[in-house]
């Protein structure tokens, strides 16, 4: 829907707008026909002065710094944990409801986490401290996956390796992935570029993502564990995570293994699956990042129940984790807001 004249549609500034999840973000806008009055383009200075179409009109992008945050009902943040900091709390200063998809706010006291397939209800109120957070791209579809289980299973514990495409750290990563491949392809002895990722990604695979912590886990691993238990509202529950970037463009895949309370039917298993909102159940098969039949679902094959283990399944699951744990989930999330007068 084209931005609209009613006073009832909210006023929306997209943060981060030039950028990977941004540019994803304007995309559903349009093709989701999510109404707006108006809509705002904000980014970096480098980016500030740029024009971007979107529901066939010309949208200038502003500076953030001289972005004025009381003018919008909502802010959706999509341009770093860094820029989230410290402009989130501004524009919640000025009215603004602030929707932020990085990982700044998540585990904030107070602050929900919203997964709206799992978690709409929260939505029906504004929250006290002004912030929505949506959980990263790694996390959202195992929980997606896992909240039905635990209520029928119950569940004791869970495994999770993540291979992440370079998307998630944005166009410098997916550019540096494909500068990186074009200089391997051209000369193997040649230098490759590592700014974004160290060592290279090209024709690699790197066993972690994020800071290396005490314990010898990831700043990513601890998030997803932080992330799940916060979702599932299992904070006691046992969850190791490993997370692994893999030289494809854009897409995520997750091998997810859970141990259960009681014995685990794969038929009924697999109906549960099947029963589950904006999900694909590939069974049998598996599904690739890169060949997503649709990719504004959850993907999920490789159903297998433990011959030694009968509490305990395996499953595999895939996403373009631009749009699933990403931009559709904020888009979705202001849906949600709307259709509950909350916004």
């Amino acid at each position: 829907m084209p931005q609209v004249d009613d006073p009832a549609a909210p006023r929306i500034a997209v943060v981060g707008a030039t950028g990977a999840v941004g540019g994803t973000l304007l995309e559903l806008i349009e093709d989701r026909a999510l109404p707006y009055r108006q809509l705002h383009l904000v980014a970096s200075a480098r980016s500030a002065g740029r024009t971007i179409r979107v529901d066939g009109r010309d949208h200038r992008v502003t500076e953030l710094p001289r972005f004025a945050f009381g003018t919008v009902d909502a802010a959706l943040f999509c341009a770093g944990e860094q820029i989230s900091r410290k402009w989130v709390p501004v524009a919640v200063a000025h009215g603004a409801l602030a929707i932020d998809s990085t990982a700044a706010f998540r585990m904030t006291p107070g602050t929900p986490l919203v997964v709206p397939q799992l978690d709409a209800a929260e939505l029906g109120r504004r929250p006290a401290g002004g912030v929505i957070a949506v959980p990263g791209a790694a996390t959202v579809p195992v929980v997606r996956v896992l909240r039905d289980v635990e209520r029928r299973w119950g569940i004791r514990r869970i495994v999770v390796s993540t291979y992440q495409g370079a998307s998630g750290a944005g166009h410098g990563g997916i550019e540096e992935l494909q500068d990186g491949a074009r200089t391997v392809l051209q000369d193997p002895q040649a230098t490759v570029p590592s700014t974004q990722f160290s060592p290279p990604l090209a024709f690699n695979v790197l066993p972690g993502i994020g800071e290396v912590l005490e314990d010898g886990s990831t700043l990513q691993e601890r998030e997803v564990t932080d992330e799940v238990r916060k979702v599932l509202g299992l904070p006691d529950i046992e969850v190791t995570a490993t997370c692994v970037r893999v030289p494809m463009v854009s897409g995520h895949g997750a091998a997810v293994w859970a141990q259960c309370r009681s014995a685990v039917d794969r038929a009924e298993l697999v109906a549960l699956l099947r029963a589950l909102p904006e999900v694909v159940v590939h069974d049998p098969g598996g599904p690739t990042p890169a060949a997503l039949s649709d990719p504004d679902q959850l993907h999920v094959g490789r159903i297998r129940v433990s011959t030694t283990a009968p509490d305990a399944f395996w499953v595999w699951l895939a996403t373009d984790n631009l749009r699933v744990g990403g931009a559709l989930d904020a888009v979705r999330i202001v849906e949600e807001l709307l259709a509950r007068g909350t916004l």
